[in-house]
């Protein structure tokens, strides 16, 4: 097929739009969508500090190249962040690869690791509280979902970041907005949508450049312009309800063109009005660590005391930062 532009070969069919894309259209397609999400929402000002968080993957090391584009029209800076939870033979390689593409573009890069802002490397966490609760495994994405936006946090103000760039792309967007949706936990649709709501001058705000983009077109863009990432897949990625959202909305987008953008377009649209009821809460700090949180002692802080003590009752030592 033929470019819908400019009639040379195609790469890509945008079928929720019914047009083709030769290589040099697409890259303009996805940064052009970029651009328009990040002026539309005003995610970045002028001379900000941009933090990215960067896993090593597909989303978040594209978004760093990307915004490295922006910037270079758009002044402002960009640091990179890499949280190491302490996951053998996955985390390793994807650290390196984000440090690879940080430095290709001359970006600023940190590491913090769960180990020596927590006291315990996720596989560590899931070994010691795996043993106690009836000989089965703990979920690991309950402890690292929370150490994760923790440490991010941390990081995210250590380096004195504005603001907090996620890779999240389309295909999360819809899948977070109909699990919220399904589990009815419309309080969380109110506090992560489309524009960032400053909460908490200790809570940096969280911008998502990629929320426009498919997943699918991420994936491409990496390999047609030969970004380096990483494909594999976390080993403790085991969440059965959300592969289950995403299985779905893919055979819909098959059949239905679009899917996943009309329900980005309906949360959109709902989102001014749980925002104006869910986004505003009174936060404590918590006792233990200082981070804002709506009770005595952060999720965080929790789930670590949870593991120290049962750490202590095997006889481990751990260290602490």
């Amino acid at each position: 097929m033929k470019c819908s532009k400019c009639g040379k070969e195609a790469v890509y069919h945008a079928r929720y739009e019914g047009k083709y894309y030769c290589h040099k259209h697409f890259n303009e397609m996805v940064e052009k969508k970029v651009k328009q999400t990040v002026r539309k929402y005003r995610m970045i000002k002028r001379g900000e500090r941009i933090v990215v968080g960067v896993s090593g993957g597909k989303d978040s090391v594209v978004l760093l190249h990307l915004l490295a584009k922006l910037r270079k029209r758009f002044p402002f800076e960009i640091v990179a962040i890499t949280i190491d939870e302490g996951i053998e033979g996955y985390r390793p390689p994807s650290v390196e690869i984000a440090k690879k593409n940080a430095e290709l573009l001359g970006i600023e890069h940190h590491v913090y690791s769960f180990k020596e802002y927590i006291g315990f490397t996720l596989d560590e966490t899931v070994q010691i509280m795996g043993s106690f609760e009836r000989g089965e495994r703990v979920g690991a994405c309950s402890y690292c979902g929370v150490w994760r936006r923790w440490l991010l946090n941390y990081a995210a103000q250590d380096v004195g970041a504005d603001k907090l760039a996620i890779g999240l792309n389309l295909d999360d967007e819809a899948q977070v907005f109909l699990m919220n949706i399904m589990r009815g936990d419309i309080a969380r649709l109110g506090r992560t949508g489309p524009y960032y709501e400053v909460i908490h001058k200790d809570l940096v705000p969280r911008i998502k450049p990629l929320r426009e983009v498919p997943e699918k077109e991420i994936v491409l863009y990496a390999v047609l312009n030969n970004i380096e990432v990483d494909f594999s897949e976390c080993p403790y990625a085991v969440e059965a309800f959300r592969a289950e959202i995403r299985d779905w909305l893919n055979e819909m987008e098959e059949k239905h063109p679009g899917t996943k953008y009309q329900i980005l377009r309906s949360y959109d649209k709902l989102f001014p009005i749980l925002a104006r009821h869910y986004a505003k809460r009174e936060l404590n700090r918590c006792k233990i660590c200082g981070q804002p949180t709506t009770g005595e002692i952060c999720k965080a802080c929790q789930f670590k005391l949870r593991v120290q003590k049962k750490a202590k009752e095997l006889g481990l030592t751990f260290r602490v930062k």
